[in-house]
């Protein structure tokens, strides 16, 4: 009777243990280079969930802008063996980017949870920013209204996060600036830096050094509220008028294939949101100027949504396209 009961327990146990973690690696999929914000977060998640969810292999996938990699999860078979680290790019700027897109953002993705947000801030070189008299938002908007068409803003290429926030901006405030696009975000800062465009609205974790060492001014940050690493900045919408509730930024979230079982979802859901309260991803997160992003996935999901609908008249207004 014991030795029966031992091996009852042993039965158990085996049948509880894929209810912990899988039996087969988790490959998450990220769609862009090694070393980039995207990948150390990945990487960052990977170990933390390992115990409640085994092992997670971290799978490089860039080119077309994140497509190949996104387009690569949604074909995918919906068993939570493989997953993908989603961006705003990938969900709400590419499909209106590119005339024709592998996927659906929405109908060919199970949305698990956010991850985490990282504002982009309105910056300007401190002698341009003196010599014209900005010290805020306010004044910058004054300035461009006095002098359409004399302000430029430069950007990491047409379609780029920097670009289309300042496309929003414009709109928004009803000022006409020129746009000068280069080839990344580095060139782009590089430029503000030696005075050739007037202001960027730049990622704040590339522009950060830049902005604590008086290099660069940081007029805003371009979410609905002030973020908590940089919190002496005001948000645009601190502006008010066609300003309030402006809100852009760059964001990254986790996704599985569509049609992934309601009991899988939940259990990456469970296991990556857990990972995202720990101290360690928290201070992970920080240190790449981000917020952590846990979210439901049905609030995922609306999130997801709702930046697509966002981005569409953004992205036709500035005209720009990627192929």
């Amino acid at each position: 009777m014991a030795r029966r009961r031992e091996v009852l327990v042993a039965g158990a146990s085996a049948l509880a243990l894929p209810a912990m973690a899988q039996a087969k690696p988790i490959r998450l999929i990220v769609p862009y280079p090694p070393g980039g914000p995207l990948d150390i977060v990945a990487r960052a998640l990977a170990e933390a969930v390992k115990d409640s969810l085994g092992t997670v292999v971290v799978d490089n996938r860039p080119g077309a802008g994140g497509n190949l990699g996104a387009d690569l999860a949604a074909k995918s078979a919906p068993d939570g063996n493989t997953i993908v680290m989603g961006a705003v790019a990938t969900h709400a700027i590419n499909p209106w980017l590119y005339t024709k897109l592998p996927y659906d953002p929405l109908r060919d993705f199970t949305p698990l949870t956010g991850v985490a947000q990282v504002p982009n801030v309105l910056v300007m070189n401190p002698a341009t920013a003196d010599r014209l008299g900005i010290r805020g938002v306010a004044d910058l908007v004054a300035y461009a209204k006095a002098n359409p068409g004399k302000l430029n803003y430069g950007s990491g290429g047409n379609g780029s996060a920097g670009h289309l926030a300042g496309e929003m901006f414009k709109a928004r405030s009803g000022v006409f600036m020129v746009h000068i696009p280069y080839a990344g975000g580095n060139p782009a800062q590089l430029a503000l830096l030696a005075g050739q465009v007037d202001l960027n609205f730049d990622n704040l974790a590339a522009a950060s050094a830049n902005i604590k060492a008086g290099k660069l001014r940081a007029l805003a940050v371009t979410t609905a509220k002030r973020t908590p690493v940089m919190p002496e900045v005001p948000a645009i919408a601190e502006a008010g008028g066609a300003l309030a509730g402006f809100d852009i930024h760059t964001w990254f979230g986790l996704f599985g294939p569509a049609g992934l079982p309601a009991e899988v979802t939940q259990r990456l859901n469970r296991a990556i949101v857990a990972a995202l309260g720990t101290p360690e991803l928290k201070a992970r997160l920080a240190g790449l100027m981000a917020e952590p992003m846990p979210t439901t996935p049905e609030q995922f999901a609306a999130f997801v949504k709702a930046e697509l609908a966002k981005y569409e008249s953004v992205v036709r207004r500035s005209g720009a396209k990627a192929d």
